[in-house]
C-alpha cells in the first residue's frame, strides 16, 4: 500500500486559488450578507459562482457525466477544508447542504427525464432542494420507524405524515420525502423517495425550527434555509416522482450521507484551524500578570492539545477519503463514522479553547467564535448521532475477532508452553522452579 501524504501541484494551485477567493471575496460577504435581500444576495454571489463555474470548480463532488468534475473523495476532501472557513462559501462552490447530498442521490437514483427536471437544474443552481427524513415522534437515530404514509392511489401516491428539522424547505423548490409504501416489507424496504415540488396541494411548511445556530426570527436568517417542520395531508404526488424502486429510500439515503460526512469533516477541520488562528493569535497578543498567555503553561496545553487534534483528525479524514476512492465506499465506511463521531467533538473542543481564551471577547458576538460554538453543537447530532456512529464502528471492529473457550490468546503460561517446547533444544538455563508461599518450618 502507497502512502502519499503531498498534493499534486496542479490541484495545489486550485487550492490557492479557492483559499483566495473564500478569504478575499466570501468571508467579508458573510459580514453583511444579513443586510442583503434574497435579490441582492443572489445578484451579488451569480458572478462568483460563475467565476467558480469557468475555473472548473463548480459541483465538484459529482462525476463529470454527471455534471460534476470527477475529482475523488481526497481532492473534495482538501477542497472543503478551504471551504469550511465560511458558511456561504459552499453555495458558491456548488457544494452546499442538502443541495450537495440531494444531487448525489438523484445522480443514483433519478431516471433520465427526472434527472432533466430536477438534477440538472439543482446542479445549475436553478432549484433548491430539501431532505426530509425525521419525524418530531420517532427516534431520529432509527429511520425505520418512521411514520408518514405513501399509498397508491392509481397514477399517484396520496402522502400522509408529519416532518421536522427538514433541511432547507421552507425555501427549497422541491422536498425529498420519504415515506413508507410497503408497512410488511423488511424493516430497510419499507420506505420510498419521492420528488414534492414547491405548492403541491397538501403539502404544508408549518414553520421554520429554530436552533442554537438560529434561535430567532431575525436578518441572520434572511438569506439562510432553516430546519421546518411540515405537515403532509391528503397531498397527492404523481408516481413518477418516485425517485428509484419501491422499497429503495433508505439504500439512496446511505448513497446520499457516506460521502457527504467526508466533506463535511474537512469543513469542520477548516473552522478547527480559523479557530486555532485566532486562538493563537490571542495567545501572543494578550499578557496577564505580567506574562504573555503565550508563556503560560495551561495555555501552551491547549496550543499543543489542540494542533495535534486537528492534524490527527485531518490525517483520519484524509485516510477515509483516500481508502473510499482506491477501495470504494464500503471499505470507507468504519473510517467514515470514525471522522463523523470524533471529528464533531474535536470541532467543539477546539473552538471552546478558543472562546476561553479570548474570554469575555470570546463569547461575544464580536468574534465569529461563539456562532462556531452554537453550530458545531449540531455536529454531534446530524448525519447520524455519536451514538449511531459508537455503536457500528464497534460492531465492525468487533466482528473482525473470534471469541475462544479457556485461556485467553495472550495468556502467558499457555504460550510459554508452546515456547519451550519450540526451543527446547536452545534452552539451556534451567526454568525457574515455582515461588513457594509460607512460613519457616
Amino acid at each position: 500500500m502507497a502512502w502519499d501524504f503531498s498534493t499534486d501541484p496542479e490541484f495545489a494551485r486550485e487550492l490557492e486559488w479557492i483559499r483566495a477567493m473564500v478569504v478575499d471575496e466570501i468571508e467579508p460577504l458573510d459580514l453583511v450578507r444579513h443586510r442583503m435581500s434574497p435579490a441582492t444576495w443572489r445578484a451579488v454571489t451569480d458572478p462568483l459562482k460563475q467565476r467558480v463555474k469557468d475555473r472548473g470548480l463548480w459541483a465538484a463532488h459529482l462525476d463529470p457525466e454527471l455534471g460534476g468534475q470527477g475529482f475523488g473523495q481526497v481532492r473534495l476532501a482538501l477542497m472543503h477544508e478551504v471551504l469550511g472557513r465560511t458558511g456561504s462559501a459552499p453555495n458558491i462552490f456548488g457544494n452546499q447542504a442538502p443541495d450537495s447530498g440531494n444531487s448525489e442521490l438523484l445522480a443514483v437514483g433519478a431516471n433520465d427525464e427526472q434527472k432533466k427536471r430536477w438534477l440538472w437544474p439543482l446542479l445549475d443552481g436553478k432549484l433548491t432542494s430539501c431532505f426530509s427524513l425525521t419525524e418530531p415522534h420517532a427516534a431520529g437515530s432509527d429511520p425505520t420507524g418512521i411514520k408518514t404514509r405513501a399509498v397508491r392511489d392509481g397514477d399517484a401516491y396520496v402522502i400522509d405524515g408529519h416532518k421536522w428539522f427538514a433541511s432547507n424547505a421552507s425555501r427549497a423548490d422541491f422536498v425529498l420525502v420519504f415515506a413508507v409504501t410497503d408497512p410488511d416489507a423488511e424493516r430497510h424496504r419499507r420506505a420510498s423517495m419521492f420528488v414534492v415540488e414547491r405548492g403541491t396541494p397538501g403539502m404544508e411548511i408549518v414553520r421554520d425550527v429554530h436552533t442554537m445556530h438560529h434561535p430567532y426570527e431575525g436578518e441572520a436568517t434572511r438569506n439562510l434555509g432553516g430546519h421546518a417542520e411540515i405537515r403532509f395531508t391528503g397531498c397527492r404526488v404523481p408516481a413518477d416522482h418516485m425517485i428509484g424502486d419501491p422499497g429503495d429510500a433508505f439504500v439512496l439515503a446511505q448513497k446520499r450521507l457516506n460521502g457527504g460526512r467526508i466533506h463535511h469533516a474537512m469543513r469542520w477541520i477548516g473552522q478547527c484551524r480559523r479557530a486555532f488562528d485566532m486562538l493563537c493569535e490571542r495567545a501572543v497578543s494578550r499578557t496577564s500578570h505580567g506574562k504573555r498567555l503565550a508563556d503560560q503553561q495551561l495555555i501552551q496545553q491547549m496550543v499543543t492539545r489542540s494542533n495535534i487534534e486537528i492534524e490527527a483528525f485531518r490525517l483520519l479524514t484524509l485516510k477515509a477519503a483516500w481508502t473510499w476512492d482506491n477501495e470504494g465506499p464500503k471499505a470507507a465506511r468504519q473510517a467514515v463514522s470514525e471522522v463523523k463521531y470524533w471529528g464533531a467533538q474535536i470541532l467543539h473542543d477546539v473552538v471552546d479553547r478558543a472562546i476561553q481564551v479570548h474570554g469575555a471577547l470570546g463569547y461575544s458576538t464580536d468574534l465569529p467564535l461563539e456562532e462556531m460554538y452554537r453550530l458545531a453543537r449540531n455536529f454531534r447530532l446530524s448525519d447520524g448521532a455519536d451514538e449511531v456512529h459508537i455503536q457500528q464502528i464497534a460492531k465492525m471492529i468487533l466482528r473482525r475477532y473470534e471469541a475462544v473457550e479457556g485461556w485467553p490468546t495472550e495468556h502467558i503460561p499457555t504460550r510459554r508452553t508452546e515456547a519451550e517446547r519450540r526451543y527446547a533444544d536452545w534452552l539451556d538455563i534451567p526454568a525457574p522452579q515455582p515461588h513457594r508461599t509460607g512460613g519457616a518450618s
